[in-house]
């Protein structure tokens, strides 16, 4: 065992009277030292409730003859860091979030790991690790947030935390009082959980499922339910059988799982930021995974389920309908069905035994949504190496889209403007200088997104970023385009006025510029100076690579 780096031999009595400081036993020699990576944290309400769910996954571990020691990871809230500087530091977050697991998994030769995530850049942060390491480890997340609920003119409504960014729209347009809004703030978090829409937290934690690298509910069983703590318990017990059986993450994490959890995600309509994570995973595991293949997928795979902010459903309906199993048996023609799972079953096993309990929930192929997927990746002119969209969210006639550039270089520029209504339909919103580098750290664009949506011009006005979107947006909300702006790729040559062209069905994004004025004009423009010039935005600044391979470290 890897452990016994540290407790065994006669040079090794320090590290043994250090280990029963804090309640290792000789008795304890012969079990494996199981690290429980958690990520608890008291401002963030998807991991509010980790503490239970890392003592019944302690139980298992001891039950299944390990021995158990809890550290913890940073975890920033996505919501609570939108729209101001703190955003800057998400996705950042990720690469720490990686490098932290490696340094105390290695520090204290762990034999094993359960990981314990739930919100927005910590799954994919963890999962990066966990591949990286390679060493035996399972996942059990906090699970989503239940909707929240109110009383709408004798009906009862259920709300999540985008419907306030589209409140704050319609107060802004004057389409809602601020005292509904102030209503509305106390009742669309009811409580613990990543929040409960098809956001990026909640599709990273499905797509961990699809991965392989959860157990079945591991992306939909409520935080709230009894079967969470259930299933966190045998995921302790788990990663004991993995270890027995030397099952390793890279093992499970490669080309056919990670076509796999591509495919679940088309046909969930998932965040676009699921792009952005799985291709930094599969850069982990040494496995290539263009853009273009991620289309190829999207092409051939039908979109089932309208979960929000595509459609009305959110993640409870997903689990009563049979969850992320049910919804992999639909796709069992599409999917590599050998692939392994941290069950010890494949695919196929895993799967047999669903159900699909409510067919308009999750469609069946026959009667899809759309016969592709729900995220599209565009290319052209003013995105040579791609840019993202959640076309399962864009509204029928912005799928097409030509208009003139309004151009901003920050988000607060463009939130000002937005807020003002200096914004006209038809024109496409253009922010810029949001990049890995550029921002630094992709900011998410949420709050104009949602901004737009809440005042009615999501279905007049597109938006096109080097940044990020949440997935809580909808609209025709083209980001991660690259190479970004401070990297001069060509949207750092646009201009007010400039004609952009959508077509989202193609797969096309373009400005009516020829190669050579798009050349001349980003020849003119000077180097680009970093907005922020110390502490660790600096270095991710100076190591961050494309959003167009995952925005990793570089060399």
């Amino acid at each position: 065992m890897k452990s016994d780096t540290v407790k065994r031999g006669v040079e090794r009595a320090p590290h043994r009277a250090l280990l029963h400081a804090v309640g290792w036993s000789r008795a304890d020699i012969d079990k494996p030292l199981i690290g429980v990576i958690n990520s608890f944290s008291e401002i963030v309400p998807g991991h509010i409730h980790l503490p239970q769910i890392a003592q019944a996954v302690k139980a298992g571990v001891w039950s299944g003859g390990g021995v158990p020691f809890e550290v913890n990871t940073i975890a920033v809230c996505d919501g609570i860091a939108m729209n101001h500087p703190g955003m800057k530091y998400s996705l950042p977050s990720r690469e720490l979030i990686a490098d932290s697991v490696e340094i105390v998994a290695e520090a204290h030769a762990f034999d094993g790991l359960v990981f314990i995530p739930n919100c927005d850049k910590i799954t994919p942060g963890m999962l990066m690790a966990a591949v990286r390491l390679n060493l035996p480890a399972i996942f059990v997340s906090g699970g989503p947030m239940l909707a929240g609920r109110r009383e709408v003119n004798g009906k009862v409504e259920r709300v999540d935390v985008n419907s306030i960014f589209e409140a704050v729209g319609k107060v802004a347009a004057g389409k809602m009082e601020p005292e509904e809004l102030e209503e509305l703030e106390e009742l669309a978090c009811p409580g613990c959980g990543s929040c409960s829409g098809m956001f990026t937290a909640n599709t990273m934690n499905c797509l961990t499922e699809a991965l392989g690298m959860g157990l079945a509910g591991n992306g939909t069983i409520p935080a709230i339910d009894a079967r969470r703590l259930q299933l966190a318990r045998k995921a302790g017990q788990q990663v004991m059988e993995l270890l027995a059986d030397n099952i390793h993450p890279r093992d499970i994490v490669n080309k056919d799982s990670i076509y796999n959890a591509f495919i679940v995600d088309m046909a969930l309509g998932g965040s676009t930021n699921s792009v952005l994570h799985l291709i930094a995973i599969a850069h982990e595991a040494g496995v290539d995974f263009s853009l273009t293949t991620v289309n190829q997928i999207s092409q051939r795979t039908p979109h089932l389920s309208r979960m929000r902010p595509a459609g009305d459903y959110h993640l409870e309906d997903l689990d009563r309908a049979g969850g992320i199993a049910a919804v992999m048996k639909e796709l069992k023609e599409l999917l590599n069905l050998k692939a392994k799972t941290v069950s010890g079953k494949s695919v196929a096993e895993v799967i047999a035994d669903s159900q699909n309990r409510d067919k308009e929930v999750i469609r069946p192929i026959a009667h899809a949504h759309s016969p592709t997927g729900g995220i599209a990746i565009l290319f052209g002119n003013l995105a040579p190496e791609g840019a993202v969209v959640k076309k399962a969210a864009v509204a029928p006639e912005m799928m097409a889209h030509r208009g003139a550039a309004r151009v901003f270089d920050s988000e607060e520029e463009a939130t000002k403007a937005i807020m003002n209504k200096k914004i006209r339909p038809g024109e496409v919103v253009v922010i810029r200088y949001e990049g890995p580098k550029g921002g630094p750290g992709m900011r998410e664009m949420l709050t104009p997104s949602a901004l737009l949506s809440g005042m009615g011009m999501d279905k007049e006005v597109a938006l096109v970023t080097d940044g990020r979107f949440s997935g809580a947006t909808r609209g025709a909300a083209i980001g991660h385009v690259s190479p970004e702006a401070a990297s001069k790729g060509p949207i750092a040559a646009l201009r007010n006025g400039d004609i952009i062209n959508i077509d989202i069905p193609n797969y096309r994004l373009d400005v009516e510029l020829s190669d050579k004025q798009i050349s001349e004009r980003l020849s003119q423009l000077a180097e680009f100076e970093p907005k922020i010039k110390t502490g660790y935005l600096r270095r991710y600044a100076e190591k961050v690579g494309s959003a167009s391979t995952g925005a990793v470290f570089s060399g």
